[in-house]
């Protein structure tokens, strides 16, 4: 997120007053998309598998951005549903960098600091999982061994319908057998790359400039498939 301008003056009570001044987010955060909590699911405030991966692709290539293509470069250091916010065409902006680092050239793959990139990829690997199950990892039925990544990886390669986030399936057919055995290869490929970088092991991480590369190629390759799909809706038409 780009900032404006800043703000600094005083209120109507005489006291100081600061702000930095971004541009307006009208579609809020990913986290209110992602899990709704008083309305019920519909076209108009659930995402799409097509927008799903565009919002994935976007918080990538900002991370690879602060990584790799920043000097210095910068962790996030909290990259989860609420930061990400959404502009008018819902793509996605990383916000909120108040507790992030900046680091050193000789400290980006290091063992010296305890906060290194790899601590990012492991929340982006946790936030993909989020994005296309729609559980959160704080989710009650998270206990013990089992947390977001086990549930996730336990389901791989063949019991991907049981924890894709069903909300997905209002914008897209999935009845023709054919298309529900192509979206299930993307799924596997989406989710395998989200269990890759969230492994327990910083080393064992997918790199980030790797992680994005996939993702595009995901990506490229179901807005392919899917664009001539015109999936019928009630009264009218949904074309992904």
């Amino acid at each position: 997120m780009k900032i404006i301008t800043c703000c600094s003056s005083t209120n109507e009570q005489g006291h100081d007053f600061k702000a930095l001044i971004f541009e307006f987010m009208p579609n809020g955060s990913l986290n209110r998309w992602l899990h709704i909590e008083s309305e019920m699911p519909t076209l108009d405030n659930t995402l799409s598998l097509a927008q799903r991966l565009d919002i994935v692709v976007d918080i990538m290539d900002a991370l690879d951005y602060l990584h790799n293509h920043c000097q210095p470069p910068i962790i996030h250091c909290d990259l989860k549903p609420s930061n990400i916010l959404l502009v008018e065409d819902m793509s996605a902006r990383v916000g909120d960098f108040g507790i992030a680092r900046v680091i050193s050239e000789s400290e980006k793959y290091g063992e010296a600091s305890s906060i290194t990139t790899f601590g990012d990829v492991y929340s982006l690997g946790i936030l993909l999982l989020e994005i296309f199950t729609g559980r959160s990892p704080t989710d009650d039925m998270f206990r013990g061994s089992m947390d977001l990544h086990k549930f996730s990886e336990d389901a791989l390669p063949d019991k991907i319908w049981e924890i894709a986030d069903t909300t997905m399936w209002l914008h897209t057919g999935t009845h023709d057998s054919n298309t529900r055995n192509i979206i299930e290869k993307y799924l596997v490929h989406v989710i395998a790359l989200g269990v890759s970088c969230s492994r327990k092991q910083p080393r064992e991480r997918t790199l980030i400039q790797d992680a994005v590369n996939e993702m595009h190629a995901i990506r490229d390759s179901y807005l392919k498939f899917a664009r001539p799909l015109v999936v019928e809706y009630g009264a009218g038409t949904i074309l992904q």
